[in-house]
């Protein structure tokens, strides 16, 4: 039994290894980590030549899943870029408020969650920590602060992609997933809205700003999890922060401090709605496939469905046969953002917002960006897919069942940060590790959408200091080249917001224990 889960662990910790001690990058790491499992599962753990070829077939299209989503968000992310839609926005914040902690709110919590839920990939923090510079915050709290502000997002952020993983690697229907994801993470962003306000101005100015902080955080958390319980769950975050921040905008006429505003070149109505008009469009397009009969179900009649045989090891591990991922290819979640990105690079364009070769400058960046991460996801998802096949994932299940017991639902929301950190995404540590927390939850009997909450809410958080999200976010500031201050900065913050989310997901998952 040791034995067997010392193997079984031993992809994990190849990973984990690789990446801290050796500096790998995700696409390296995962590829090691997905060759040994291969040898594991063949020499050890009975895989033959079509389990093997199953389990890949099945990969394939749970990394399909995700990798539409994901490449779909950084593309959408792009056409608004590209435009100066983005820049627009961020120059419009500041000219609402001279109060330091109200700006840090408005740019560091609420901005940073609007952007988390488009973009991801470390954009909130080089996007917003520029700002913040420029605004006279110090360098290392300018990137902080939009750090901190949106964590919280990042599971419903990036339209999604880390949801969708979480949906893929536990084959749960988001409905099942949703609500305890969302209400966890809700109470994080109070958490991190509270810890903005703080990093901005000390004690003083958190209290001074109570009310803003709780009326934002408790209406964001409502709409996210509004949205993600009524099919909407791929622009949650998104509609979180657009709530937020037409809320913050409101509140901040009231907290518009004692000095004169900067001056600052006003930005006019129509510059404003154009940059605008392509977020609403997401919106629209997103509500027109979801929700209006005839289109979703015309959308819905092309579909990627596979069956797959049953597989059984040498050592008479049983995988009964069934259909893998099902991915509705023209109402798919990746699908939706392409349409919304076509119609907002066309209506950009006929404002004349793109400089020649934009189109192609946006796909070819989206290419170099995200070519390593699609590796490493790929490559994850056979490895989790393998393990869960050959049994691997029910011999580290059951000894975390037998030796953690009781503990197990405070340590969920730390594995699933441990993933985050290592990996560099919540993708990859809902990909890695829910199918781990489900099968232990279920030999423990505890409350399995709270576990699994608990594993997406603590990679959200895991994942904003990981060394490759921290490269990214500084890259456009004075602490670039400085990672280790900033991360040695953040785990000040990041380690007591995990241990509150870690307790909560406790008492949740203590209180429907039967």
């Amino acid at each position: 039994m040791l034995l067997d889960w010392l193997l079984a662990i031993s992809p994990i910790l190849l990973i984990i290894t690789m990446m801290v001690r050796f500096g790998w990058g995700a696409a390296k790491a995962g590829l090691a980590g997905w060759a040994s499992t291969l040898c594991l599962a063949a020499a050890r753990f009975g895989a033959g030549g079509k389990l093997l070829a199953v389990s890949h077939a099945k990969a394939l299209l749970l990394g399909l899943d995700v990798l539409l989503i994901v490449w779909g968000a950084f593309i959408l992310y792009r056409v608004f870029d590209e435009a100066g839609a983005i820049a627009v926005i961020g120059r419009t914040l500041p000219q609402l408020t001279a109060d330091r902690g109200m700006q840090a709110l408005l740019i560091g919590w609420l901005f940073a969650t609007f952007l988390q839920g488009i973009g991801g990939f470390g954009v909130p923090v080089a996007v917003t920590a520029p700002l913040l510079v420029g605004l006279g915050f110090a360098p290392l709290t300018a990137v902080i602060l939009p750090t901190l502000g949106h964590a919280w997002a990042v599971t419903f952020g990036s339209l999604g992609s880390s949801f969708q993983a979480l949906i893929s690697a536990t084959n749960l229907p988001a409905d099942t997933l949703a609500a305890p994801a969302a209400a966890l993470l809700g109470l994080t962003g109070i958490g991190s809205g509270f810890m903005v306000a703080q990093v901005a101005g000390g004690w003083r100015s958190a209290r001074k700003l109570i009310l803003p902080i709780l009326t934002l955080g408790v209406l964001m958390g409502l709409a996210q999890l509004f949205l993600a319980t009524h099919g909407l769950w791929n622009i949650a975050s998104f509609g979180a922060g657009m709530v937020g921040l037409l809320a913050g905008v409101a509140l901040a006429r009231r907290y518009r401090g004692g000095n004169a505003l900067q001056d600052r070149t006003p930005i006019d109505a129509h510059t404003f709605r154009v940059a605008a008009s392509g977020y609403l469009i997401l919106i629209l397009v997103t509500f027109v496939v979801q929700f209006v009969p005839g289109v979703n179900q015309l959308l819905g009649a092309i579909e990627i469905r596979i069956a797959f045989p049953e597989t059984q090891t040498a050592r008479g591990f049983f995988t009964p046969a069934g259909y893998g991922r099902i991915i509705p290819l023209l109402r798919h979640a990746g699908a939706i953002l392409g349409y919304a990105a076509l119609i907002s690079f066309l209506t950009y364009r006929r404002y004349g917002l793109y400089p020649p070769g934009a189109g192609r400058r946006i796909l070819v960046d989206t290419a170099r960006r995200l070519m390593p991460s699609s590796v490493g996801i790929l490559s994850m998802v056979a490895m989790a897919v393998m393990m869960t096949h050959t049994g691997m994932t029910d011999v580290l299940a059951n000894g975390l069942a037998l030796w953690l017991a009781r503990v197990f639902p405070f340590l969920s929301a730390w594995i699933g940060a441990l993933g985050a950190f290592i990996t560099g995404s919540n993708t990859n540590s809902n990909l890695i590790f829910a199918m781990l927390q489900r099968r232990t939850a279920e030999l423990l009997q505890f409350n399995l959408p709270w576990i699994l909450a608990a594993q997406t809410a603590g990679g959200a958080i895991g994942s904003v200091v990981s060394p490759t999200k921290i490269l990214v976010g500084v890259s456009t500031t004075p602490m670039a080249n400085d990672e280790g201050t900033v991360l040695k900065a953040m785990l000040r913050y990041i380690l007591p917001l995990l241990l509150g989310v870690a307790l909560a997901a406790w008492i949740a998952i203590s209180l429907s224990y039967p």
